[in-house]
């Protein structure tokens, strides 16, 4: 393998590329017209625009990826996450075409794709399910029959997709009907699939999941778990390895399973298997995700493997080169998703330019990003800015070097979840490992955030004091006049 075309954009495209280069691979680069000036674009050794800014048009059409890949005769190519990651139909192409795809064979990625198909191939693992209907569901009132043979509260789900499209919580027999067709609905607007199935509501589940790498001679292992149970909207925000609550018995007992279920699909390179945990430390298997995912950093500090060195090991034909035995844990690593939305506001994306931008540094922090000082957030995209990534002894000592690292991280222009990490950093829920998935419903509004903007204000308010104090008058009308223009000003008139 001597040279991958990235088919991705943004922090993703970046960190695949760093590993690649230490490996003496060379790097495409593709990119939309929006992304012309983007970070990896610079970095690559050779990039390639592939369309206009839509995802549609570029990063998503499988023939202009292609076609890169003969015009810079790349023999492989790394679809990071998002886009064309888990596309069955594109994976077949490209082992069409000649071509390597650092991921799992389109097979997995179709058994894994579905939840419904997942499931089924789980169980003859004898994995534990959450107790619910192994098929889809058309007929409404043998579904209901079922819901309430169930026990409500349950959960209608989406079977071909995830992020929450597609999922209802019904709480009563009387609205299962009109729940059932919102669902159905959703789906086949989001998947192309209206499918769904029906299982027993959780009410306060944590979501963990398993890192598992396979390579091509049937050698499986897991990397352990993380803590994803911090979210809005049913996707991630911040993201913990190990969790805060898991046992050593009940861990082993998911990674057997995770590795289970991977061998179910006779699955190659690096995959997440997802499991719900009840309030009783119950797990059930969720999906499997045949990807990297956003949070793998996390697993990467606490066991020292380079989780896209290790993909590429594995296409390459290589075996693993360690066993189950020979992994631990070490220390404790959080990861925070640094997103251009404003907390205060339901967390809705914001755009803008980086006005300010400068990162955080120092003893066990890491900063996975692809924007620099002056550039411009897109509004086709992800609003992903960084992924701000934190190494302690302890987890006590991660969650101090967190909250360290957030206060030095200075972004203006636009808002972003800083100000949220903050916050959860500082809750006594999170500090003693009792929380689940509501955390922001049970917690969070945009009050919770004021003590923390009174105390930016105070310390702004003292910086522009001394600035007046030494400034001459006529500077002081020029200043007083600059402030009428501030983001900053014109957003706290709007609280």
């Amino acid at each position: 393998m001597k040279k991958i075309l990235v088919a991705n954009r943004g922090e993703i495209a970046l960190r695949v590329m760093r590993s690649a280069r230490e490996m003496n691979i060379a790097t495409v680069a593709v990119y939309s017209e929006a992304d012309r000036n983007a970070l990896h674009v610079r970095y690559a050794d050779e990039a390639i625009c592939i369309g206009a800014a839509p995802s549609s048009q570029s990063y998503l059409v499988i023939d202009k990826i292609i076609d890169a890949c003969k015009q810079t005769k790349a023999d492989a190519i790394h679809p990071g996450y998002g886009f064309l990651s888990e596309n069955a139909e594109f994976a077949r192409r490209v082992k069409r075409e000649g071509l390597q795809l650092i991921g799992p064979s389109p097979e997995a990625m179709e058994i894994m794709g579905n939840k419904l198909s997942a499931k089924a191939a789980a169980l003859r693992y004898q994995i534990p399910m959450v107790p619910g209907t192994d098929h889809a569901v058309t007929d409404i009132p043998q579904a209901k029959q079922k819901a309430e043979e169930i026990g409500f509260p349950i959960l209608i789900k989406a079977a071909a997709g995830g992020g929450g499209k597609g999922m209802r919580i019904v709480e009563s027999a009387a609205d299962f009907e009109e729940q059932m067709h919102l669902a159905t609905s959703e789906a086949l607007s989001a998947f192309w699939d209206g499918s769904v199935f029906i299982e027993r509501y959780i009410s306060s589940p944590r979501h963990i999941e398993i890192q598992v790498l396979g390579d091509n001679y049937g050698n499986i292992v897991h990397l352990f778990e993380r803590d994803c149970s911090i979210q809005r909207r049913h996707q991630k925000v911040i993201e913990e390895a190990p969790s805060a609550i898991l046992t050593p018995e009940i861990r082993a007992k998911m990674g057997k399973c995770a590795v289970d279920v991977a061998r179910s699909c006779q699955y190659t390179g690096a995959g997440t298997v997802e499991f719900i945990l009840d309030e009783n430390l119950n797990f059930f298997f969720l999906e499997m995700n045949t990807r990297l995912q956003v949070e793998h950093p996390v697993t990467e500090i606490i066991t020292g493997l380079d989780l896209v060195k290790e993909q590429i090991k594995i296409t390459r034909g290589e075996t693993l080169s360690f066993k189950q035995e020979d992994l631990q844990i070490r220390g404790h690593a959080i990861e925070l998703r640094v997103y251009a939305e404003d907390p205060t506001t339901n967390f809705l994306p914001d755009i803008g330019t980086l006005k300010t931008y400068k990162i955080p540094q120092g003893a066990g922090v890491r900063v996975d990003g692809g924007f620099e000082q002056g550039m411009e957030i897109p509004i086709y995209y992800d609003p992903m800015i960084a992924k701000l990534i934190v190494h302690g002894k302890d987890r006590a000592e991660a969650i101090e070097r967190m909250t360290r690292a957030i206060n030095e991280y200075e972004i203006t222009g636009i808002e972003t979840t800083l100000s949220f990490g903050k916050f959860v950093m500082h809750h006594p829920a999170f500090n003693s490992g009792n929380f689940d998935t509501h955390f922001v419903k049970n917690y969070f509004t945009s009050a919770s955030l004021d003590g923390h903007l009174r105390e930016d204000e105070a310390m702004i308010a003292s910086l522009i004091a001394m600035q007046l104090f030494e400034t001459k008058p006529s500077t002081m009308l020029q200043s007083e006049k600059a402030d009428q223009n501030s983001n900053w000003i014109r957003n706290r008139k709007t609280l």
